[in-house]
């Protein structure tokens, strides 16, 4: 699966760095830092759920091509 997110929408409300912590950190202004954009298993799971929670939609999870 693919990990993206718009760092310009993003609220630095934190949810995808501490519920995807492998996949997901914040930089220094609170914006969020894609580590892994491409996440399988547990932090493929735990990537869609951040995306679930993110309260702006910056965060998308998308299967990935091919």
């Amino acid at each position: 699966m693919r990990v993206t997110a718009d760092r310009t929408v993003c609220v630095g409300a934190g949810l995808c760095a501490l519920t995807a912590p492998a996949v997901f950190d914040q930089d220094d202004d609170g914006l969020v830092t894609v580590l892994r954009p491409s996440a399988a298993g547990g932090d493929g799971s735990a990537a869609r759920e951040a995306g679930l929670l993110c309260p702006s939609g910056a965060v998308r999870v998308t299967e990935a091509d091919g």
